[in-house]
């Protein structure tokens, strides 16, 4: 066996059936510690984003929406158009049962690591945040080594997953969608080579004007561009399924009358839990949803707060935003197309065409916007995940170390764009789904101070009051006069 088989079958081991148990099973045991707080707490959640509860003395840096939006934009990628097709085409429509189950009991272990990210994070002098698995490991748990491991495979996975994927998974679709392989040759290179070399260093250098400002700059990005390409995407569903209202109950009928089929089951559980990166050129199209990962812990780490259980609630709204609502639209259109079982297309040729099928050129153009927009937030905000990761790996030497690691970042980009991935793939999945071991270790062993703060924080919540009232906030979300 080659060093690609290897890889690949490393691969597979990881994503395996015991990743599966130990990611849902995790989550369910946290629903129940945490009394289902993700339903308990939920409409909270959403009052703590709108800013009137922000106070602007605490420390951090970043409000609690730009938070969650660099959050999501490392996890709301590709695989919201690919991956869900994917998934139904492996396990039918009851798949989305499945990934409605696995969303719910995310939320909870996102809400886990979020709190502990905030609980167990550090301030330097200048008033820089650092946070995140590798901390609430060390620091809550007395296990550094563990949190060092976690470091490590975070710093090999942005790589790959987070960058030169991510790169790929664009420039190949759009070049071709845009007619750049009919045009030139240089230098012994293809067509397409070349026009996906030339789209990856457009790529790199958009990447490189946000990511060199750190945190602040990349928060600031993600706070404007998530909600503008979600809303986007979610409304060109919308057209579509108000066009075929009369064939959503049959779909909704179909959803459920499948979902506890052998087949849908194992189709969902993985449609969900791999939802971050396409794997085999979006030809297997499973996804990883990151919670349970830890790696958006990282994100929620700088948010100014001084009660970790809010930024819990904010970030639990995570996956709720990314698959309950964004991978549902995807795939009630996908449904309503009668398209599933009735053509050889998978991953995001499926979800592609099922919008064509409804808006003609335009449905073709939101689903090649979303690909764009997606991977390009998906890689800043990846980026700082390394850019934590590598902080924390390097110690004193930490930001003499980032900055080589930005423009590592940033020069692998049109390199991921233009050369054939397999490999890469492989290998990225493989640090990726290695990430969730230790911080599984961390989130049962740390249950009992996360429940301890959630009560606490809820005797207290009756005599809370909001730091503004509606009519302070100029901007929803924005947290500032």
């Amino acid at each position: 066996m080659d060093f690609a088989g290897w890889v690949d079958k490393i691969d597979g081991w990881v994503w395996g059936y015991v990743m599966m148990f130990l990611l849902v099973g995790t989550g369910l045991y946290l629903t129940f510690r945490m009394r289902i707080v993700q339903i308990r707490l939920f409409k909270h959640g959403w009052s703590l984003i709108s800013g009137k509860w922000d106070n602007p003395s605490d420390k951090g840096e970043t409000t609690h929406l730009q938070a969650l939006s660099t959050a999501l934009s490392a996890t709301i990628g590709t695989g919201n158009i690919a991956g869900v097709a994917a998934a139904m085409v492996a396990g039918g429509p009851g798949a989305v049962f499945w990934m409605w189950v696995t969303a719910a009991v995310g939320m909870c272990t996102k809400f886990t690591c979020c709190l502990l990210a905030q609980r167990y994070r550090t301030i330097d002098h200048k008033g820089i945040v650092a946070g995140g698995p590798m901390y609430y490991l060390r620091d809550g748990l007395g296990l550094p080594w563990l949190g060092w491991l976690f470091a490590l495979f975070a710093a090999i996975a942005c790589f790959g997953i987070g960058n030169m994927v991510q790169a790929n998974s664009v420039a190949d679709p759009i070049s071709r969608y845009i007619g750049l392989e009919h045009g030139f040759n240089l230098g012994g290179l293809g067509h397409v080579a070349l026009a996906k070399l030339g789209l990856g260093i457009v790529m790199a250098l958009l990447v490189a004007l946000v990511i060199i400002g750190g945190i602040r700059r990349i928060a600031r990005v993600a706070e404007k561009i998530v909600p503008i390409m979600a809303v986007i995407y979610v409304l060109g569903a919308l057209v579509i399924l108000v066009i075929r209202i009369s064939a959503i109950p049959e779909a909704f009928g179909s959803i459920f009358k499948g979902a506890f089929s052998s087949t849908s089951l194992a189709g969902g559980i993985i449609g969900f839990t791999i939802s971050q990166a396409a794997r085999e050129g979006v030809a297997k199209g499973l996804f990883s949803n990151e919670s349970g990962l830890g790696s958006a812990a990282i994100a929620h780490a700088p948010a100014k707060t001084k009660e970790p259980v809010r930024e819990g609630l904010v970030a639990m709204l995570g996956p709720f935003i990314d698959t309950i609502v964004i991978c549902t639209m995807t795939a009630l259109v996908i449904i309503t197309s009668g398209l599933l079982g009735h053509t050889d297309a998978d991953g995001a040729a499926l979800s592609a065409e099922a919008f064509r099928t409804g808006l003609g050129a335009v449905g073709a153009h939101v689903v090649s916007f979303g690909l764009v927009f997606f991977a390009f937030t998906t890689m800043v905000g990846w980026s700082y995940y390394g850019d934590r990761s590598i902080y924390y790996l390097f110690g004193t030497r930490g930001d003499q170390a980032i900055r080589v690691y930005r423009w590592v970042f940033v020069a692998l980009i049109p390199i991921g764009a233009a050369v054939e991935l397999k490999v890469v793939w492989g290998l990225s999945g493989i640090f990726n789904g290695l990430m969730a071991f230790p911080n599984l270790v961390a989130l049962i062993g740390l249950s009992g101070v996360v429940a301890s703060l959630l009560r606490d924080y809820e005797r207290r919540l009756p005599e809370m009051r909001p730091f503004k009232t509606r009519n302070d906030l100029w901007f929803l979300g924005s947290g500032r006069k």
